[in-house]
């Protein structure tokens, strides 16, 4: 498994993306395979930190979440990508985690863009 890192694919993930890293050994799980569709931002924070998992969203409530509560854990990566197709977001992903691999496991909120990736520490001040 890549790193030792555990994700876990908010709605907003395509399940083609999960798919793709699953074959490629990583440990995700999208949300829907652990908690009702309905389920609250805050119920897919806590799960992740239950289970150690680094959440994967498109939502920018969950930094808000995060910052607001002044929570060091779960890390999380925000994506703001301009195309949602599952091949181009998996291509993003993959470039981006060598980077991002060791302030994920610190506890860190990462927004990702076409061409940027801006790494913010836990707690979010």
């Amino acid at each position: 498994m890549p790193w030792s890192l555990r994700f876990l694919a908010d709605m907003n993930l395509s399940p083609l993306t999960v798919v793709a890293w699953q074959q490629e050994g990583w440990d995700i799980v999208r949300v829907s395979a652990l908690l009702p569709a309905t389920a609250a931002d805050v119920e897919i924070l806590a799960l992740a930190r239950r289970q150690n998992r680094v959440v994967i969203t498109q939502d920018l409530d969950f930094s808000a979440l995060l910052a607001l509560g002044g929570h060091t854990e779960p890390s999380l990566i925000t994506l703001r990508l301009s195309k949602t197709d599952p091949a181009y977001v998996t291509e993003s992903l993959r470039q981006i985690l060598p980077p991002a691999v060791q302030a994920l496991k610190e506890g860190s909120a990462i927004t990702v863009g076409d061409r940027s990736l801006r790494i913010r520490r836990l707690p979010i001040r």
